[in-house]
């Protein structure tokens, strides 16, 4: 099976004031393949942000190697690590991040916008962007603002987003962690969907039940992966 990513022995210390180092990795190695489910867990502290963010290619490693869609991201400028990470990955966050004087559907062609060449939108860029829009359940609401939204409706705006360019990676931080019990498992639902077409779903949550529903898990500690253990079901 093709990987959609792998990092190699990665490495991550944060210099603060009064010369602290903080030593966030350790040496992390693990492989993602094409249209993988990983969970990744672990206390405050632990790491799992930290990977996350060089996972998303949002930070780079204090040492170490990451291989994105067979890209070296070591030997990539910070023009051509953009343009992978705006072409590669979709984000999707906890506490939604989105603008609040768009509209639903201004949002979620932000991505568009960022494309190296191409920043004007085109009448098939905006179709795709109503389409994505129906898709989450929003068909109606793409002239409404953030703040006439429920937290599951601005997260469904935050996974349209993430599908803008259509990536083949999405990075969820936590993103049940601000709704409900019922909320959640529809966006879990949609998770579910979107790997089951073929999409690989890099996720971070601390909620066990949320964790249970990827193909795999994985327990960071203290910089290190602890565990990893693969679904039953």
């Amino acid at each position: 099976m093709a990987l959609a990513g792998e990092v190699i022995d990665l490495h991550k210390h944060y210099h603060l004031k009064g010369g602290v180092v903080v030593k966030a990795l350790h040496g992390v190695s693990m492989q993602f393949p094409q249209g993988d489910f990983v969970a990744i867990m672990g206390s405050s502290g632990s790491g799992k942000s930290t990977l996350l963010n060089l996972l998303g290619a949002l930070d780079r490693p204090t040492s170490g190697e990451y291989i994105l869609g067979g890209h070296r991201v070591s030997e990539l400028s910070d023009d051509d690590l953009s343009h992978i990470r705006n072409h590669l990955i979709g984000f999707v966050f906890q506490s939604f991040n989105l603008i609040p004087q768009y509209t639903v559907l201004e949002n979620v062609q932000i991505p568009l916008h960022y494309r190296r060449g191409r920043p004007t939108l085109s009448a098939r860029d905006i179709a795709r962007c109503i389409d994505l829009c129906e898709q989450v359940g929003l068909g109606e609401r793409m002239e409404h603002r953030p703040f006439q939204l429920s937290g599951g409706q601005q997260q469904r705006v935050a996974i349209a987003r993430a599908l803008a360019n259509d990536p083949e990676i999405i990075l969820a931080d936590e993103p049940t962690g601000n709704l409900d019990s019922k909320t959640g498992e529809e966006i879990m639902g949609m998770l579910r969907k979107l790997n089951s077409e073929g999409r690989t779903i890099l996720m971070v949550t601390h909620e066990p039940d949320v964790a249970a529903q990827a193909k795999r898990r994985i327990v960071m500690k203290d910089g290190l992966i602890a565990s990893q253990e693969v679904s039953r079901s």
